[in-house]
């Protein structure tokens, strides 16, 4: 099987350690991970604020990318949901000349199966729940939009911490509710965003939690902040990169 990281835009601009621990992790369970150095943005940030066209070009992109492996893998609930959600909306939609969208209807659709997010992978490709992570810390789980409501991820994530040796998992309360980034929506509706995430820090803060834990660094970037400057003492913490800490390893 070839696999590819996908390793997205704000992973790979700020928060590049969380792209090594997938292929650190994947390596660990024999998984071959190559990462296609011609990859570039998926288009959600296009797409979102108006501009198909361009939504368009870079779907098309992706998939001629992507289109040799097997199965590409990405540590962001939000990119793939994009990928599922929008590119055969893309395809399809009238707001871009016919001559632009040719054709990528049917790559599409070959490209879509194959995409998963990390904890997808994990569970559903190479049916494994123990990872051989060791994390000996307080950790609660916050489910992102785009993973609990576009991705359907249910209790994998969870279910891959729990079997974390010395991980001790919490529940969070109101986890369902949205932090309030939403990318753009966090600059055009500020004060708004600014109040859901102090909801959501405020939930955080009564489990003990020592560590916060998502599928999407974005959401974790933005309830990280509030966390930072409330001098919480809480870290955030990329799912991927717990998985892929071992006993006396470097992480």
């Amino acid at each position: 099987m070839r696999v590819a990281l996908f390793i997205t835009c704000v992973n790979d601009t700020l928060f590049p350690d969380t792209g090594r621990a997938v292929v650190t992790l994947l390596r660990r369970l024999g998984v071959d991970v190559e990462f296609p150095q011609a990859q570039t943005c998926c288009g959600q940030m296009h797409v979102n604020t108006g501009y198909p066209a361009e939504g368009v070009r870079l779907a098309r992109h992706f998939t001629e990318v992507f289109a040799e492996y097997d199965a590409v893998v990405t540590p962001s609930g939000s990119c793939t949901a994009m990928i599922r959600e929008q590119y055969p909306k893309l395809a399809a939609t009238a707001r871009v000349p016919a001559k632009q969208t040719a054709g990528l209807g049917t790559a599409v659709e070959e490209i879509v199966p194959k995409v998963y997010d990390l904890s997808e992978f994990l569970l559903d490709v190479l049916g494994v729940t123990d990872v051989g992570a060791y994390f000996p810390h307080r950790v609660t789980y916050h489910p992102t939009c785009h993973s609990l409501r576009g991705l359907h991820l249910g209790d994998r994530p969870t279910r891959l911490l729990s079997a974390v040796r010395g991980l001790e998992l919490v529940a969070l309360p109101g986890a369902e509710e949205c932090c309030g980034f939403g990318g753009t929506f966090a600059v055009k509706n500020r004060d708004i965003s600014a109040a859901m995430c102090a909801d959501k820090v405020g939930n955080i803060m009564t489990t003990g939690a020592e560590v916060l834990c998502a599928a999407d660094n974005s959401c974790l970037m933005h309830i990280g902040g509030t966390l930072s400057r409330q001098k919480s003492g809480v870290r955030v913490m990329h799912l991927a990169e717990i998985l892929a800490a071992t006993e006396g390893g470097a992480r």
